[in-house]
């Protein structure tokens, strides 16, 4: 048993020295962002929602133009979404697969007559606006609140998380609703920086824990040491070390903003007219779910996919920055591995034979084989027996 336990052991040694060798020369000569980056493109959902994010956005800001505060430029297609055309085909979508064939309105119309196609990029416009404005405002709040919180600490952290403490008890919606209600009708620009104002509560705590563990680390001391400021330390020495929970806190942020943001214009809180939204754009058409679906189907399937895209893109640069989260080797690079190493100890199983047959005499257990036929049998010779007699399962 001992010999198959130090066999076992060696040879998990040894795949576990092949991996760090596969790992050592996979990064071997590159920077620390030459080994994210090659981490992130081997993630292929991230890889995938990036490619369908960016398609997206330049289909959305392409196809109406951009209309941003007075500042109009028309884009290439035929109308915009405050036009109202004569209704093609009963307002139903001439979107069709088979034969491929987008028609005059692939998305149909609604009741007024508006093409949902321009509408839905348009409210795609808004959504990604108030995401992008939200995501920015929440991180840049919660990393300075909770860098200053975890480097200070004392009365300076216990101020700061307390203030964070009655943020996080205030239900995110309602405060949305209320300021959405008075500053939507500024624009989703507006509407952003308000959500991202009361979005940073997460990003503050995660910031301080890690600079609560960073901030005792030797390269701080060092920089202690040698007189830097208390504003270079946070923003030069501990900050890039924490960059990897940002980013990826960050996404987390933008896709719960277009979710928050899509349930206020539902709510009415939102975006108002005449500018619209993905939220708002089902919010109008909810009467008409039952006689004209396609209505719902597209706003929330790009309500879906951008949430989706920003979720897997977060996935992504997390196992990136993670140095744990580290892809198991395949077989053919752990055997070349294992080569390069030299050849591993074979693995000997000394264990009793399973097929061997066993059985109970008194307290003990006997093993015999084909070739055992006489035993010592512990038991007291009973009159009439032969003594050495092979012994009988039946006695």
């Amino acid at each position: 048993m001992s010999t198959t336990t130090e066999n076992e052991t060696d040879t998990r040694e040894s795949e576990a020295k092949a991996e760090v060798s596969i790992e050592q020369k996979e990064t071997e000569g590159l920077s620390q962002g030459q080994i994210v980056r090659r981490r992130f493109f081997r993630h292929r959902a991230a890889l995938t929602s990036i490619i369908v994010l960016g398609l997206i956005v330049i289909l959305a800001f392409t196809s109406v133009g951009v209309n941003l505060w007075g500042l109009r430029i028309p884009g290439w297609w035929q109308y915009s979404w405050d036009q109202i055309p004569p209704k093609v085909n009963n307002g139903v979508p001439t979107l069709s697969l088979w034969p491929l064939q987008f028609g005059e309105h692939p998305f149909g119309q609604d009741e007024v007559g508006r093409d949902i196609f321009a509408v839905v990029m348009r409210g795609t416009q808004q959504s990604i606006m108030v995401m992008v404005i939200a995501g920015v405002v929440a991180t840049l709040i919660g990393v300075v609140i909770g860098a200053i919180a975890g480097y200070y600490g004392k009365m300076t952290d216990s101020v700061l998380m307390r203030f964070t403490d009655i943020i996080i008890t205030i239900p995110l919606i309602v405060i949305g609703s209320v300021l959405g209600n008075i500053f939507g009708s500024l624009g989703a620009a507006v509407l952003g920086v308000v959500i991202g104002l009361f979005a940073w509560t997460t990003m503050a705590r995660l910031v301080r824990g890690e600079f609560l563990t960073l901030r005792e680390r030797e390269f701080v001391d060092a920089a202690r040491v040698s007189g830097a400021r208390d504003r270079r330390i946070i923003f030069r020495h501990i900050l890039p070390n924490s960059v990897g929970v940002i980013v990826v806190n960050a996404t987390l942020l933008m896709a719960g903003a277009i979710l928050l943001e899509s349930s206020l214009s539902f709510l009415g809180f939102g975006v108002q007219s005449p500018d619209t939204s993905l939220g708002k754009i089902i919010s109008e058409n909810q009467a008409a779910f039952s006689t004209r679906p396609w209505l719902f189907w597209w706003p929330g399937i790009f309500i879906i996919v951008i949430a989706l895209c920003v979720n897997f893109i977060g996935d992504g640069l997390r196992d990136a920055f993670d140095p744990r989260q580290k892809k198991k080797p395949s077989e053919r690079a752990m055997a070349r591995a294992g080569r390069a190493k030299g050849p591993i100890a074979p693995v000997v199983d000394t264990t009793p034979s399973t097929d061997a047959h066993m059985v109970d005499v008194g307290i003990q257990t006997a093993y015999t084989g084909d070739d055992i036929v006489n035993f010592n049998d512990p038991r007291r010779e009973l009159p009439g027996d032969v003594q050495h007699k092979p012994l009988d399962p039946e006695r």
